[in-house]
C-alpha cells in the first residue's frame, strides 16, 4: 500500500521495506515532524519560484543591454561588468537560497 500511495511516510523504527519505499522517513516517532517537513517543502518551493523569477527579470532585462540592443540611446554594459552581473545573480540566488536555513519553522 505504501508503493502505490500518492505520498509515503515511515517511521524510521519501521521495516526496511516500508523505509525503501516511502517518499518521507521520519527518524523520530513524531507524527509532529510531518507538520515540519511539509512546511520546510512550502518553503522550499516558495524560495524556488522566487530564485526562477527573479534570474527571469535579470535576464530579460540583462541580456538585451548585453547584447547591444539599446546601443542607438546610449545604454551599453562592457563585457567585463555583463560577467560581474552575472556572477552577482548567481551569488543572489545562492544566498536566497541558504536563507532557508534561518527560517522558523515550527
Amino acid at each position: 500500500a505504501l508503493a502505490t500511495a500518492d505520498i509515503g511516510i515511515a517511521m524510521g523504527s519501521g521495516t526496511d521495506i516500508a523505509m525503501e519505499s516511502a517518499d518521507m522517513v521520519l527518524m523520530k516517532p513524531n507524527l509532529m515532524d510531518v507538520v515540519k517537513a511539509l512546511k520546510i517543502s512550502q518553503a522550499t518551493i516558495t524560495t524556488i519560484k522566487e530564485n526562477l523569477f527573479w534570474a527571469f527579470i535579470y535576464n530579460v532585462a540583462g541580456i538585451p543591454i548585453a547584447a547591444g540592443v539599446f546601443s542607438g540611446i546610449g545604454l551599453v554594459l562592457n563585457p567585463e561588468l555583463a560577467g560581474l552581473a552575472m556572477a552577482f545573480s548567481s551569488v543572489s540566488v545562492l544566498t536566497s537560497s541558504l536563507l532557508l536555513n534561518f527560517s522558523k519553522i515550527d
